[in-house]
């Protein structure tokens, strides 16, 4: 099924797609009015691992009871190029680059389960920052950051 446009939406074209969609984004809007942003962003993020986690050892489960060889669940994503080109963010610069890829290919490797236990240690990290998200709201997070810069303070006036 192709993804529905904006207008498509908007006029309800497929209903089930569209409640989809507009009931994902309520609940992330009622989500952030209860929780700050760093315990949402941590809630998805352990949602996503552990749907992945989850479906990683059913299929090695299944691999394992029919004696089969299909490899892992997630190679043909894991070997698409997803890195960034040097075009498209030439304004900024090469360390940003460089920064921006290693994190988005440290990010597949985690979320699509190429090592068991580095994802189990990413999930561990992402439950302890729902607690971290508990005690201070971005805000605060952000101001005691600003407040370790140095020279912050002086623009901050």
């Amino acid at each position: 099924v192709p993804f529905l446009t904006a207008i498509d939406l908007l006029y309800w074209r497929d209903i089930k797609q569209t409640g989809i969609v507009f009931g994902s984004f309520l609940l992330l809007l009622f989500s952030l009015t209860q929780f700050s942003v760093v315990s949402v962003v941590a809630y998805l993020a352990l949602a996503a691992l552990s749907a992945t986690i989850s479906f990683r050892i059913y299929k090695s489960v299944l691999q394992a009871v029919q004696k089969t060889d299909e490899g892992h669940p997630f190679k043909a994503y894991l070997e698409l190029e997803i890195t960034l080109s040097q075009e498209q963010i030439q304004k900024y610069t090469d360390c940003l680059q460089f920064y921006v890829n290693s994190t988005l290919k440290e990010l597949r490797r985690l979320f699509l389960v190429q090592d068991l236990v580095d994802s189990l240690k990413f999930a561990v990290l992402m439950w302890l920052l729902t607690y971290v998200g508990a005690l201070f709201n971005g805000l605060t997070l952000l101001l005691m950051i600003q407040a370790k810069i140095p020279g912050a303070k002086r623009h901050a006036e």
